[in-house]
């Protein structure tokens, strides 16, 4: 699974090591040695990243690095892939929270997402340098996790407007539209311009967005911003309508 934004792991500032190892929590340590690890992936890659680049971008030993993480180099990248993913769901829950209907919910999301990607310098490097460390994990049933742990963490933020197997739909096509820009962009496409998103998802998603869950049990048309969907039922009407009168006329 790719790691979301470098600028959201920041550890203590670091320490003077002259009168010995540097007395630290447990967290704070890890946090410094993810961002040590970062930095270092940001400017070389994985590949040559040693864990004695690691120490010294956290300003550790060798030592303190094993301690903390017992497994060597594997359990640090292990960490940062970890920490990084939370820090991008983190993210994009705040800003898909906030949102008041399937439209916006959908514009925050798609466009949170992107700027995350797009914006993380250890990411970027491993895409110009080393991709198939990324695209690998963007293959076949690898793909299929990705969308299923995405899908899980952000069908609830559409459920408070759609159904469960709707929103299950919409996510998953969300995510699909995302990944599909991010590793094949598009000129006049970028989805980090929430206003290209909005009419992305006007003209693409809104459209089959189907109905709207409310407490009583009945079913309506989600709200969305700009009447998007009401737009198109009512091209979906005419449309018809000349439909049936040329069926009359004939």
């Amino acid at each position: 699974m790719s790691v979301a934004p470098l600028e959201l792991v920041r550890g203590p500032g670091a320490a003077d090591l002259s009168g010995g190892e540097p007395a630290a929590s447990a967290t704070g340590a890890r946090m410094r040695v993810v961002d040590g690890a970062l930095s270092c992936i940001a400017r070389q890659g994985v590949a040559k990243t040693t864990l004695d680049d690691v120490a010294r971008a956290a300003r550790y030993s060798r030592a303190t690095v094993y301690r903390v993480f017992p497994g060597g180099k594997d359990a640090v990248l292990g960490a940062v892939v970890d920490t990084e993913v939370s820090s991008f769901f983190s993210a994009l829950a705040l800003r898909m929270g906030a949102a008041t209907d399937v439209e916006d919910v959908l514009v925050a999301g798609m466009t949170e997402a992107a700027t995350r990607v797009t914006e993380h310098r250890a990411l970027r490097y491993l895409l110009e340098h080393e991709p198939e460390l990324v695209l690998s994990q963007l293959a076949f049933a690898r793909m299929d996790q990705v969308l299923a742990v995405t899908c899980a963490f952000t069908t609830p933020f559409l459920g408070r407007w759609l159904d469960q197997a709707e929103a299950r739909r919409v996510a998953e096509w969300a995510a699909r539209i995302v990944v599909s820009y991010l590793l094949c962009p598009a000129d006049g496409v970028d989805l980090t311009d929430a206003r290209q998103v909005r009419r992305l998802v006007r003209l693409f998603v809104l459209p089959g967005v189907h109905a709207l869950r409310v407490p009583e049990g009945g079913m309506r048309r989600a709200p969305v911003a700009g009447g998007s969907v009401r737009r198109a039922d009512r091209s979906l009407q005419s449309s018809r309508a000349r439909l049936t009168t040329k069926g009359e006329a004939s």
